[in-house]
């Protein structure tokens, strides 16, 4: 009796699992729902993040860690912090003059130079006085970081958090 009890449920479970699958499949019943807002939401949302971006310098201590944890890095590697298709936002990557801050591509391409710096004082003099919010690209003071477009800003960017987290990981190479 078992012999044949068994094959039933797991039959009435397969069958089960297929309409599920199939239900969940077929796309939305009726017109799609109301998009409220557009772009002034999207964009009054993006005011509420710029807002809530650190303003503390980052300082000479952590500048000068980033520099040094770069250094031990390869040629044409450091500090990538996203790797996914297409845009991952800014890294810093070392050259053989020093470092350059540039867009990184499918999570390890580094476009063209942004910036470079050739010796640890330069670095240490510039990032000691940025902070999640210059390095957004939000601030007009930051002529390196700014930017007017709106998909860049705070996309990816350098932050506090992320320097942090690349000094305390592993070293890839």
């Amino acid at each position: 009796m078992a012999a044949t009890i068994i094959p039933l449920i797991a039959l009435a479970v397969i069958v089960f699992v297929l309409v599920a699958a199939v239900r969940a499949n077929r796309g939305p019943h009726g017109p799609l729902p109301r998009q409220e807002g557009g772009e002034e939401s999207r964009r009054a949302y993006a005011l509420q993040l710029r807002d809530r971006l650190e303003r503390s310098l980052f300082g000479p201590v952590l500048a000068g860690q980033v520099w040094d944890r770069v250094m031990e890095h390869p040629l044409g590697r450091g500090l990538i912090h996203e790797f996914h298709r297409d845009f991952c936002g800014h890294g810093l990557i070392r050259t053989e003059a020093g470092i350059k801050l540039c867009d990184i591509l499918d999570g390890h391409h580094p476009g063209p130079a942004i910036a470079e710096w050739t010796s640890k004082e330069e670095f240490v003099a510039f990032f000691a006085e940025q902070s999640d919010f210059s390095c957004s690209g939000w601030d007009e003071s930051a002529a390196i970081f700014f930017t007017t477009d709106e998909w860049h800003r705070n996309n990816q960017r350098l932050t506090r958090q992320k320097l942090q987290r690349f000094l305390s990981g592993p070293l890839l190479a």
